[in-house]
């Protein structure tokens, strides 16, 4: 019969190995310790984003800190979709929901971007990592995305590496539907950009129509919210050119 999986999941950021031994940070050993009331003995799956996922032994635990043993393989390391969600930031409970939904599907990189529009001016990066991370762990993905720096929309242009495809949302409806336009990107590095609650400027949707790298994308006759925007296009990707044709995932 196979072995199930631990039910307590950890993110480290330290190689993986049979026998060796993993420092726990005071912040995982309070979760360990007092949120999930775990003890020395116990089995936790552990992943780095490199080396897979561990069945690691809980060697010792106290409030400030602890240690691990990882002691077999459960799923080596494999690659996943190359693909980057860069969103404006909304308040702050709405950002928090993005930078989670889009971390379960399955982004490798998140990024604030600040348009004309843009209503929250300030970005929390450990908050926006923090999220990340822990819903990582919960929905059993390998990897955490990469949290790309805050910067404005205009110099995410001018340093836009060419070869990668961006899609972005175009709320006036002259974009193509995102269907048809995903339908023909199978295993291409893409990018999805998703403007504030007022839409991108004029000037700014003037300035993507004019790259060759960018493509304008619909997402059907309503006007979305725009934290359902970028968790749309990203369900669309990934069910015609993503990951979601390997297993089921929901449960």
């Amino acid at each position: 019969m196979a072995q199930t999986s631990p039910k307590l999941r950890l993110f480290v950021d330290t190689p993986l190995s049979e026998g060796m031994e993993v420092a726990l940070g005071r912040d995982q050993a309070h979760w360990l310790n007092t949120v999930m009331r775990a003890k020395a003995g116990e089995e936790v799956a552990v992943f780095n984003g490199r080396d897979g996922e561990w069945r690691a032994e809980i060697a010792a635990l106290t409030k400030s800190g602890g240690s691990l043993h990882p002691a077999e393989q459960l799923r080596p390391q494999r690659p996943e979709p190359d693909l980057w969600l860069l969103f404006a930031p909304l308040k702050k409970d709405a950002t928090d929901f993005v930078v989670e939904k889009a971390t379960e599907l399955g982004v490798s990189a998140l990024g604030p971007v600040f348009t004309r529009h843009t209503v929250a001016q300030r970005v929390n990066s450990e908050r926006l990592a923090a999220n990340a991370r822990e819903a990582a762990e919960q929905c059993e993905r390998l990897s955490i995305p990469r949290l790309l720096p805050p910067e404005s929309l205009e110099k995410l242009l001018a340093d836009w590496d060419p070869t990668r495809r961006l899609l972005y949302m175009d709320e006036t409806g002259g974009g193509a539907p995102i269907a048809e336009v995903a339908s023909g990107l199978d295993g291409q590095s893409l990018a999805v950009l998703v403007g504030p609650e007022g839409g991108f400027a004029k000037s700014e949707l003037d300035a993507l129509r004019d790259l060759p790298f960018a493509t304008a994308v619909g997402l059907g006759p309503r006007i979305l919210r725009a934290d359902t925007a970028a968790l749309a296009a990203l369900a669309c990707l990934q069910a015609w050119c993503g990951d979601w044709r390997d297993r089921p995932a929901f449960r």
